[in-house]
């Protein structure tokens, strides 16, 4: 009889033990998950600051009946604010736009890692070689090319994620925008760097968004 009962007593035991470190485990992730929650909401990261500096100009024009070629190379900044945290850019695709049409092929920028309070520099080149765009497109760009002045999105699409200590953050979509008026015609606005050669300041802060 006795042996009996003790066999009914470690049976039931088992059971117990095993809720007991299921218990012990999922507490010990859910502190874990806070603590971690907590620390990124003391140290939220910053989203970098982006400037266009400059573009040089080799190519731009308009062939019929409604094909653009282009060639530029613009040098994009970008800093982290931010004194704490770090960031990875794991994949970084550079483009140019006219009235939310793409006119270039994506170039891409090598991954890096950027430090506290650092900035990186990059010179990519982008250019589109007879790509088709709207007849609308086409006809508004030849008359912003009659007045002098064009208005282009240099637009970088990636992801990034953020180093705070040892902990590394999971991948954020980062979506960049910067406004570039190139003014055509005017020597004076633009730098003479070569036959038909323009490079233009324009120190444009870029739309940033997470």
């Amino acid at each position: 009889m006795t042996s009996k009962k003790d066999s009914g007593n470690h049976g039931h035991t088992r059971p117990r033990l095993v809720r007991l470190l299921f218990a012990g485990i999922l507490t010990f992730l859910l502190i874990a998950l806070i603590v971690i929650l907590l620390v990124w909401a003391i140290l939220r990261p910053s989203k970098p600051k982006f400037i266009l500096q400059d573009a040089t100009v080799y190519a731009f024009n308009v062939s019929y009946p409604s094909f653009i070629t282009s060639n530029f190379q613009v040098t994009v900044s970008s800093r982290n604010p931010d004194d704490r945290v770090g960031i990875y850019y794991d994949r970084l695709d550079i483009y140019a736009t006219y009235r939310d049409q793409q006119i270039t092929l994506r170039t891409s920028i090598p991954s890096s890692y950027q430090g506290h309070e650092e900035t990186n520099v990059w010179s990519p080149f982008i250019y589109g070689n007879s790509v088709p765009v709207s007849p609308y497109n086409s006809a508004a760009l030849s008359q912003d090319q009659g007045a002098g002045v064009v208005m282009l999105m240099i637009k970088i699409d990636g992801r990034v994620r953020f180093k705070v200590g040892t902990f590394i953050s999971a991948k954020y979509n980062l979506h960049v925008r910067c406004p570039a008026y190139i003014q055509f015609g005017s020597r004076t606005s633009g730098i003479m760097v070569g036959d038909n050669v323009v490079k233009y300041q324009l120190a444009t802060r870029c739309h940033v968004s997470i």
